[in-house]
């Protein structure tokens, strides 16, 4: 049943089998920005054996999980949940993660593993995602949640280009640290910063999940939406 995985694209399988982004999240494989591509070609070009990934997510599918379908819900309530647990979370976390990397910068800069430039960095992660967030909760949220769903076509291309955006930011993010690995001997503020780091990497991948592949699907195909 597995090998029946390896030729369906990574939002496909994110959408489709409830909890298998935490999978995909310990194989470092993009299934927001990068889910049209199928899990053979995904996992071929991070030297990932394919077939191993195919196994745990038939094993999750098979198990069963308590994660949320997010297919099956109205669209107010997928959206209401993206507000609370995404657009709020992320104006916590970015202040105190600029916080903590201009610390790491200012105490370690002289070391060659230092991410040097990372809170320059994430200002600018900051300045987009709210610019970003921003033009979801006063223009395209509200065209959905009025049924203009189908008109929406434009602001949701703009949406998707701006998630690609994202998606390369952080790539370069991981760039910066190493995988978001600290270094051996890492302080606390350091180790804390790349756990922080993590939880938003998981959590802006997911939230790009979540509209790419669910809400802006659903929003433009009605009729195929499991809730009319």
């Amino acid at each position: 049943m597995s090998l029946t995985y390896l030729d369906r694209s990574l939002g496909d399988l994110a959408c489709s089998i409830p909890g298998a982004t935490r999978i995909f999240h310990g194989y470092k494989l993009d299934f927001c920005c990068g889910g049209q591509k199928s899990l053979r070609e995904a996992a071929a070009r991070k030297g990932i054996d394919a077939e191993a990934v195919a196994a745990q997510l038939a094993a999750l599918q098979e198990n069963g999980s308590d994660a949320q379908d997010w297919r099956a819900v109205p669209d107010e309530k997928l959206i209401a949940h993206i507000l609370e647990r995404y657009h709020e979370r992320h104006r916590d976390q970015l202040p105190e993660l600029i916080r903590l990397a201009a610390r790491v910068e200012h105490v370690h800069g002289d070391r060659s593993d230092c991410p040097n430039g990372l809170a320059e960095h994430l200002r600018t992660m900051q300045q987009e995602l709210e610019s970003h967030m921003q033009k979801e909760e006063q223009v395209l949220f509200p065209m959905l949640l009025n049924g203009f769903g189908p008109r929406a076509g434009g602001p949701i291309s703009v949406m998707r280009f701006e998630h690609d955006q994202h998606g390369d930011a952080l790539e370069h993010l991981l760039e910066l640290t190493n995988q978001i690995t600290p270094p051996p001997g890492a302080c606390n503020t350091w180790q804390a910063l790349y756990r922080g780091l993590d939880e938003l990497r998981n959590d802006l991948m997911q939230h790009i999940h979540l509209e790419n592949n669910i809400l802006f699907v659903q929003a433009l195909n009605p009729q195929e939406s499991s809730h009319g």
